[in-house]
């Protein structure tokens, strides 16, 4: 065994907090996540820095916000310069792997920092070099089948759709990769690594075992509060924008249940996943020389705000999503941290713990509970690049109906659009858009369900007034990605 702290980095793909019993979920219990959180701590309010797959894994492994390291569309993959935490654990000389989604490193040189090189994405695409075919422990054939069914599964409506399978679990993305992740345990247990596994799931397309889906029957779940006129002129247009094409108010009900069941099938089925990797740590005599973290790159409507999938917002839904950080014996364990922290916080943190220096040009800071660092009282997360905004007129010059065409459509535009920056406490939360849309702020404590935005009362002014200082200091503190040089 190595005497250097090994690191496993367990990421799932639009999982929102609350999609487990830990965050409050009344129906959906994850048993290895609460197992891990036993052995260390999980964080109640953490953020991600983008509410985007791409910007959001670039800013997790540079430790910067997108307005830093310059990725802010699913377009724009790690800089040629950014500084991120593979190239530092291979400089240490640890062993490395990604298994599961990438959809973060492309250039050849960043590939080439890692021994092990597995990417598995939505529907089994890899997205690989030819020159690094992964040699997965499955037969093609299996894989084969349930990347045919998920692409063959037929909507129930024009903005979602939803399946089930028969097929073995070890060729669904979830059951390959957490089988994957254990022959990487057992093959590297004498070797100091540093390793990615990244679940596509729950993010779409969803398609999930019958034996998960049947966990969740409609009779089962709960859904998230509605409020009639959420969404009139009052709204944000961009807000509007988003629940004329992701709203369910006119599906059929069953079928949201049908949707929201497979889901949280697939969240109960990482959960399972995650518990093989605990089992083959301690099997193998490893789980007290490694910091396990959990977590997710952004969240998923689902059902909340009547819609499904995600957009250019900042509701929790999308923004909060899980955190557990675990080292058995040398960091808390079973605590509960509420102080606000991002994403962008767990490189660093990492890094502090295995006792490597942190690069100047991280802006996150260490996580507190986890190390001596102080609680944060406030937490920043962004969206857009600049572009042009995506307005009402623009989508009726779409075809109709409105939903997932819609959706993809648009994409490019919409994920581009504007600039938005989010700053949350505990208790509030204020969205800011410098291009012009109608300003957000949510009381979080009445209004836990972001169901009211009070930007516009005049009981609140000074809440806003203080937290759009907070998103400029952020933002002036935050602006460089190259650190100066300092004089001695």
């Amino acid at each position: 065994m190595s005497d250097k702290p090994n690191v496993l980095i367990i990421m799932t793909d639009q999982q929102k907090a609350t999609a487990s019993h830990l965050y409050g979920n009344t129906f959906c219990e994850t048993p290895s996540m609460a197992r891990l959180a036993r052995d260390g701590v999980l964080f109640e309010h953490a953020i991600t820095p983008h509410p985007l797959c791409v910007p959001a894994r670039v800013s997790f492994w540079t430790s910067q916000f997108p307005h830093s390291h310059g990725s802010r569309r699913n377009q724009t993959l790690m800089p040629q310069d950014a500084t991120h935490a593979f190239q530092l654990w291979k400089d240490a000389g640890y062993c490395t792997g990604l298994i599961g989604k990438n959809h973060c490193f492309e250039r050849s040189e960043d590939v080439a920092l890692f021994d092990n090189w597995f990417p598995f994405g939505h529907g089994g695409q890899s997205g690989t070099p030819q020159d690094r075919s992964p040699d997965w422990f499955r037969p093609a054939e299996g894989l084969r089948k349930v990347r045919e069914l998920v692409q063959n599964m037929e909507p129930q409506n024009p903005r979602f759709g939803y399946g089930t399978s028969d097929l073995p679990l070890e060729d669904h993305s979830t059951g390959l990769i957490a089988g994957q992740t254990v022959r990487f345990l057992e093959a590297h247990q004498n070797d100091p690594f540093a390793l990615w596994v990244s679940f596509p799931d729950p993010h779409e397309p969803w398609m999930v075992p019958e034996q998960y889906a049947a966990m969740f029957p409609p009779e089962r779940i709960d859904l998230p509060p509605w409020q009639e006129g959420e969404f009139d002129e009052r709204a944000p247009e961009r807000n509007r924008i988003l629940y004329r094409m992701l709203g369910v108010e006119a599906d059929a009900l069953e079928d949201v249940y049908g949707m929201m069941g497979a889901y949280y099938g697939m969240v109960r089925f990482i959960d399972d996943g995650l518990g093989r990797m605990l089992d083959t740590l301690e099997a193998l005599g490893l789980r007290e020389n490694t910091i396990v973290v959990f977590c997710s790159d952004h969240g998923d409507f689902m059902g909340e705000h009547r819609m499904q999938c995600k957009g250019g917002v900042f509701y929790d839904c999308l923004t909060r999503v899980p955190l557990i950080v675990s080292w058995p014996g040398q960091v808390a364990a079973g605590q509960r941290d509420d102080s606000m922290v991002n994403l962008i916080d767990v490189v660093p943190t990492l890094l502090g713990l295995q006792g490597l220096d942190i690069p100047r040009s991280m802006h996150g800071e260490r996580l507190p509970t986890v190390t001596d660092a102080a609680p944060r009282d406030a937490a920043f997360s962004e969206y857009g690049a600049g572009g042009p905004p995506f307005r009402m007129a623009d989508l009726e010059e779409l075809p109709r109906p409105f939903g997932r065409r819609t959706l993809i459509q648009s994409l490019h535009w919409r994920e581009a659009e504007g600039r938005r920056k989010m700053v949350r406490t505990r208790e509030w939360k204020y969205v800011h858009d410098p291009m012009g849309d109608r300003d957000e702020l949510y009381d979080l404590v009445n209004d836990p369900w972001e169901l009211q935005n009070v930007v516009d009362e005049k009981a609140h002014q000074e809440v806003v007034a203080a937290l759009r200082l907070r998103l400029a200091d952020w933002s002036i503190m935050t602006e460089d990605a190259k650190p100066v040089p300092m004089p001695e």
